[in-house]
This record gives C-alpha cells, sequence and structure tokens, in this order.
C-alpha cells in the first residue's frame, strides 16, 4: 500500500477489504512516501500468488523488465508501468525487473545465496540510490532502504546493476528464459519489449527465449477482488462525469468542454488519469468511433456520443452514453437509440458463463446484438441497420482499457467486460453507442454501471433537470 495517510485506513468503505489486508503495513510505512507508487494497491501477498501461479507453469527463470521512464520524452509525460509487470509486482516506478524461478527447478546455485535468491522464489531489482536525481524527480525505492524486502513483498530485492550477472548464471545452468517476446510487427511490438529481448539475446546468447505473454494473459483475464474493487470506483467515478455532462450538455458548447468537465469529475474524486483519451463526438463526429480532436461546436439538433472512463488505481473503466445536444432526441434519433438499447438489453439477458464475445459460433452474444440490430428498422434507403454495427460487443478492461481477452474464449465468473452495441449512419450524422461495464458471475452477470440511467426518457428528465438548474441559477446572475 501507498499514497494516503494512515488515517485513511480507517475511513475507506468501497475497498475495504484491500485495506484490512494491507493497512497495518501501510500505517508503519506512511510517513515514507513514494513520488511513483500508486495511491492505493493490492496487498503484496496477491502479486506473490500470481508469480507463484507463473513459477508453477514453467521449467526455467521468467526475467522481465518494468519499463525504464525513457519511453517517452515529453515533457506532459507521466510514468505508468507497463500492465504486465506491474500485474505481477504491483510496482510503479522506472528502471525495475524480476526474475521469477520454476518452482519445479530451482537452480542450485541461486537456492545456496550465490545469486540472493531462495529456492523457488523470486527477486526485484532497483535501480540504485540516486539522491542528485531525486532532488528533482521525488523519493524512489531503492535496494539500499530498510525493510525493502518487506515493502516489495519480495524476498530478495538487489541493484539493477546485478541483473546481467545474475542472468548470466542463470543461462549456465538453464537452455531456456521466459520473457514477453514481442508482437510480429515492423517495429517489434511494444517498444520495451524488443528493447529486452535484445539485451537478453546479449546476456545470455546461448539461452533460447520463450514467451511468457499468454500465461499472464491468462491471469489477467479473472479479476481478483480487490481489481474489482478498483474497477468499481473507476466506474463510479465515471457514472458521476456522465450525469455532470448530461446536466450541462446544451448547444453552443464545444466537445472539448464537455469532456474538461468530465475529467475533472474524475480527478476531484480520486482518478490519477483517464482510461484512455475523452471521446466526446457531436452531429458527424458522433460516427466515429475514436473520434478525439473534439473541437466541434455543438448545435442544435446533433446527437452527442460522449465515451469517457476514468482510471483508478491503474484499473479503467469504459462507459458511453449518447444524448440529444438539446435535450430532446428526435424521432430519428430516439428509434436508432431504442434499437441500440434493445440491442444491448437483449445480448445482456444471454450473458452468463459458457457464453462469448465472438462474431461466430452457436454461444455469441454478439451475434444476439447484431440480429436485433439487423431486423429492427431502416436505413434511409430501406435496407437493414446491421451494416452499420461496425465494431464487436464487448471487450476486457482491467489495467488496460481493452485487457487481455479472446473473444471467442467462454466467458468465466470474475472476467469484467463492456457491453457496446452501436450504430453509426455517417450519411445522416447519426451515432448511437450505449456502452456499460459488467462483472460476470457464477449464474450470470453483475451490472456494475447500472446507476447511470439508459432510457431516452431518463436520459431527457436529467438534461431537463440540468436545464432548470442553470436557468435557476442564472436568474440569480
Amino acid at each position: 500500500m501507498s499514497g494516503r495517510s494512515a488515517s485513511w485506513c480507517y475511513k475507506s468503505v468501497s475497498v475495504a477489504f484491500v485495506t484490512l489486508l494491507g493497512c497495518a503495513a501501510l500505517i508503519g510505512l506512511a510517513p515514507s512516501v513514494r513520488a511513483q507508487q500508486r495511491r492505493e494497491r493490492e496487498p503484496n501477498s496477491v502479486y506473490a500468488e500470481r508469480r507463484a501461479k507463473l513459477a508453477a507453469e514453467v521449467d526455467a527463470p521468467i526475467v522481465l523488465w518494468g519499463l525504464t521512464g525513457r519511453e517517452e520524452f515529453s515533457q506532459a509525460y507521466v510514468f505508468a508501468q507497463e500492465e504486465n509487470f506491474y500485474y505481477l509486482t504491483g510496482h510503479n516506478e522506472e528502471g525495475a525487473a524480476i526474475i521469477i524461478w520454476p518452482a519445479a527447478k530451482p537452480p542450485a546455485g541461486e537456492a545456496n545465496g550465490a545469486g540472493g535468491a531462495g529456492a523457488g522464489s523470486d527477486a526485484l531489482f532497483l535501480p540504485a540510490k540516486d539522491p542528485a536525481k531525486e532532488k528533482w524527480n521525488g523519493v524512489r525505492m531503492s535496494p539500499s532502504d530498510p525493510g525493502i524486502e518487506a515493502r516489495t513483498g519480495f524476498p530478495t530485492v538487489k541493484a539493477f546493476g546485478e541483473l546481467r550477472a545474475t542472468v548470466e548464471r542463470l543461462a549456465k545452468t538453464y537452455p531456456d528464459l521466459y520473457t514477453i517476446l514481442p508482437y510480429e510487427t515492423e517495429l517489434g511490438g511494444y517498444p520495451h519489449e524488443k528493447e529486452v529481448v535484445d539485451w537478453l539475446q546479449l546476456a545470455a546468447p546461448q539461452a533460447k527465449l520463450k514467451d511468457i505473454r499468454q500465461q499472464i494473459y491468462a491471469l489477467r483475464q479473472i479479476k481478483s477482488p480487490s481489481e474489482i474493487a478498483f474497477l468499481k470506483e473507476a466506474i463510479e467515478l465515471s457514472l458521476d462525469a456522465h450525469f455532470e455532462a448530461m446536466k450541462m450538455m446544451r448547444p453552443g458548447l464545444y466537445e472539448y468542454q464537455v469532456a474538461a468537465k468530465m475529467v475533472e469529475v474524475h480527478a476531484m474524486g480520486g482518478s490519477e488519469a483517464e482510461g484512455y483519451a475523452p471521446i466526446v463526438g457531436a452531429g458527424p463526429n458522433s460516427t466515429v468511433l475514436h473520434y478525439d480532436k473534439l473541437s466541434r461546436k455543438i448545435e442544435d439538433g446533433d446527437i452527442v456520443v460522449m465515451d469517457v472512463g476514468a482510471q483508478f488505481s491503474g484499473y479503467s473503466a469504459d462507459i458511453t452514453r449518447t444524448i440529444p445536444a438539446n435535450g430532446k432526441f428526435t424521432p430519428r434519433q430516439r428509434e436508432i437509440y431504442e434499437i441500440v438499447l434493445g440491442a444491448q438489453n437483449a445480448a445482456m439477458a444471454a450473458l452468463k458463463p459458457g457464453m462469448d464475445l465472438c462474431r461466430r459460433g452457436d454461444k455469441s452474444v454478439y451475434k444476439i446484438s447484431y440480429a436485433y440490430i439487423n431486423t429492427h428498422g431502416k436505413d434511409q434507403h430501406g435496407k437493414p441497420l446491421g451494416q452499420y454495427y461496425i465494431h464487436g460487443l464487448g471487450h476486457d478492461i482491467g489495467l488496460d482499457v481493452h485487457d487481455p481477452g479472446d473473444y471467442c474464449k467462454p466467458l468465466e465468473p470474475g472476467m469484467v467486460v463492456t457491453m457496446e452495441p452501436g450504430i453509426y449512419i455517417p450519411e445522416e450524422n447519426l451515432g448511437v453507442r450505449i456502452e456499460d461495464d459488467v462483472l460476470i458471475t457464477d449464474t450470470g452477470y453483475k451490472f456494475l454501471s447500472e446507476r447511470l440511467p439508459r432510457s431516452p426518457d431518463e436520459i431527457e428528465k436529467i438534461m431537463a433537470e440540468g436545464a432548470a438548474e442553470r436557468a435557476k441559477s442564472g436568474k440569480k446572475e
């Protein structure tokens, strides 16, 4: 735990179970604030359990790096850890690495202390203490900090400079090493993945590198109780922001002004960042899926798509609502809106473990949503609307707003996914998307974003209340 004062431990409700597990450690460490660590994190035992699960699946060491802090040179860049590394460590500072020893085949030399790690354990490598740098960038964890093992949850914490010698020793014992191999793309995938592989090939040229990506992804798909709590916090902040956007919406505003209010609500509520660049698209921009210019002046008669989600402790919500700029849906806007809402309801009625988000197969909730859209309503030429449903029904959310997940894999309890059908008709400057976040349970699902109304009548009522509040405030001024 890190970030807040110890007194917070007795006040938090929404992540109480995280608090119960970690408050004792936080109280003891509260005076030693770390600039880059997230305000809240899971208990060390949770990260250790994840590493242990990986260790049980491999027959060779796993070597992973966090981000270096040099990935961006922009003055606006704020460090955030690579998600897989964070998932296994809870460490949000730059320049770190880990080695996870295989549970079944620990190396004799390391077990005997030559590498400083016990049999079947794992080690964290941190940058050495740098007081000069800390004057500019704040205090960082270092291997020489008192109690660093207890603080990080690693049995061994060493200087990053010792990583190469450790890897060289390991390569003499193991013919293979695991890491995250880069995607086969033009630039080698995520830049830091290629950097790690290049380094390993220099440090241990004789070792065969194997990919651990899918094993980590499999773990990330099922959310722990504390991950679900963080997602709920992100969702609640997002819902608050959408309520404010509905109340303030009116012709004459710019898209960026609506987004700015929503970001303000997130930040004031404790969100450290957005889950993704806010999307507020009015009129023709409502038909652009990932529109991010936010430069249009909202006009009377526009439909406005607001796809804006907060991040909390690294976990991202993903919420979309579509509303009329002037507070009243036109008949055509309402028709398309109600078709999208009907498709979402039809899909969610079938949502349970064993179903999937695939575009094919007998267990596809996507196919249910598509069939609904394609059999309700027509375009201006009398053709079915299925052609205007141009994306999938949903995806996993977590540390990434598009968290690892196979659309055609059966849904399991503990997964958190979006439900987001949409219709986008450029010819009519009419796009509608309704997006909600749900937790898959043993028997069905839990509707995590249900507090935010979806019916057009309720949306119009909220907007009318907002207009009345503005009018009343204007009279006082």
